[in-house]
């Protein structure tokens, strides 16, 4: 059986090698960001985010800490923390799983099932239980002003042009910015709408420990 860091090594450069951009944090392997794309035949298809992983010491017998580090409209995931309520990660986690599963199967299938009747975001869960259709164009309201810059000033026209968008003008004039595009250089004097590194590290234990259920 190899050990822990063996593994937690093995499992990091698997993830490196793979379709997924990861940017390590101070040199190490045990805190860094993950470029994750929305599944397709979803409401995110299309969308962006930056995960925040954080590995623990007993990687792969205790799970990963898994966050968004830019907003999403999500039941199961807090808005402001970026916290996700997922089983597998924060209860039914096993050394069987590893990075990959997370990117590859866990976190797309969060986003494709929803379970709004066990949310962080009640506001999403709400909306979703209310009006599937009206959530998910609020979704695609919200991840759109997410994407690459050369998409900012068409979001913005469809936000004005269309009934369906208008509210979200709001959200164009908040997040549309280069600092808030994923690979962009960020401005420190303006990080209030993306979690900031500092708010992400002092997350107490219990804030990974949220009891939560998505379907599978």
């Amino acid at each position: 059986m190899s050990s822990p860091s063996k593994r937690r090594d093995m499992d990091v450069m698997k993830l490196m090698m793979s379709d997924y951009t990861v940017e390590t944090i101070n040199d190490g392997i045990t805190e860094f960001n993950v470029e994750f794309h929305g599944p397709k035949e979803s409401p995110y298809e299309g969308g962006v985010w930056k995960i925040r992983v954080e590995l623990p010491d007993a990687y792969p017998y205790k799970s990963p800490s898994i966050g968004f580090l830019n907003k999403i409209f999500h039941p199961n995931v807090d808005e402001l923390s970026g916290s996700v309520c997922l089983d597998v990660i924060n209860q039914s986690w096993s050394p069987m799983f590893d990075l990959l599963n997370v990117f590859e199967v866990f976190l797309p299938q969060l986003l494709l099932y929803p379970n709004p009747s066990d949310p962080l975001n009640g506001d999403a869960a709400s909306l979703m239980m209310k009006d599937k259709n009206q959530y998910e164009q609020k979704v695609k309201g919200d991840y759109l002003i997410t994407m690459a810059i050369v998409h900012v000033r068409k979001i913005c026209y469809v936000a004005i042009s269309s009934d369906t968008f208008f509210h979200d003008v709001e959200y164009c004039e908040r997040y549309a910015k280069k600092e808030n595009l994923i690979g962009a250089p960020k401005d420190e004097s303006d990080s209030d709408e993306e979690i900031s590194e500092e708010e992400y590290s002092g997350r107490s234990d219990s804030d990974d420990e949220v009891v939560g259920h998505a379907d599978p």
